[in-house]
């Protein structure tokens, strides 16, 4: 399951987005950053990008390096504070460690954002499916089991949207036919599991369930188990994927009526 983009690229009129574009310059491999390099990725004036540079030091969003610079740990501490995820999270964990256990396959959770998952947590041992999605990743909605489950449940004007889009294709078996991606849509809704086999990245095959709020129905999160086609059958782990999706959002309905 490779990943997608951010999207839209951060404005460079004010000194935010200048910042954001430093940070977004940096990819998934790079483990640190020269000066020239980040001049060249953000098209931003050496000068700018110097003293932006060390001003995100002082402020723990960088680090300085002998090779130029890196993403602090400050910016992980900021990102464990989200409070949605993070309480998503501590819930979610014993009911994702329960599923790992059942399956002994790689899971996954994620949360809608945009036009994409965004995948929050991953488990996977030794022998985990070779797949290219990491927490803090992103994937389309289209074409991955959560992206799926996600997408059945959501606001009609982003299944629209989505549908209307382009539906690039990742893998010949990627559906890009509106039509029955609409199907496969209306098949979630009935049955609370959603397939995948081969549709995002070659030899993986996924089976995923929603997360959904009790009392609105809209979609939380959504959880999956993967793993390679040679081996995992999905219709097998549908029940099990289902059912702890079901326990997660149980006990997120209960912690917020305690809260009340």
């Amino acid at each position: 399951m490779s990943e997608s983009g951010h999207g839209a690229p951060p404005a460079q009129d004010t000194v935010l987005g200048k910042v954001m574009t430093i940070l977004h310059a940096f990819g998934v491999d790079d483990h640190e950053l020269s000066l020239a390099e980040l001049v060249r990725r953000t098209g931003l004036h050496k000068a700018t990008t110097h003293r932006l540079c060390g001003e995100m030091v002082a402020a723990h969003l960088l680090d300085r390096t002998a090779g130029g610079y890196r993403l602090s740990g400050g910016l992980f501490e900021l990102g464990m504070r989200a409070s949605v995820e993070r309480s998503l999270l501590e819930i979610a964990m014993p009911f994702l460690q329960d599923l790992y256990e059942r399956t002994r396959e790689t899971v996954h959770l994620g949360v809608l954002d945009g036009n994409e998952v965004l995948y929050v947590a991953k488990i996977g041992g030794h022998r985990q499916a070779n797949a290219p999605s990491r927490t803090g990743g992103r994937m389309p909605l289209y074409c991955t089991g959560i992206g799926k489950s996600l997408l059945a449940h959501a606001d009609p004007t982003l299944q629209q949207r989505i549908l209307s889009g382009p539906l690039p294709r990742r893998t010949p078996r990627t559906v890009v036919a509106p039509g029955l991606l609409a199907r496969q849509l209306e098949a979630i809704r009935e049955t609370g599991v959603a397939f995948e086999i081969e549709e995002s990245a070659p030899g993986i095959a996924c089976v995923a369930a929603p997360v959904l709020d009790v009392g609105s129905n809209a979609p939380i999160a959504a959880i999956s188990s993967t793993g390679p086609v040679h081996r995992f059958r999905p219709e097998q782990h549908a029940d099990a994927v289902r059912a702890a999706a079901g326990g997660i959002a149980a006990t997120l309905h209960r912690r917020r009526a305690q809260r009340t």
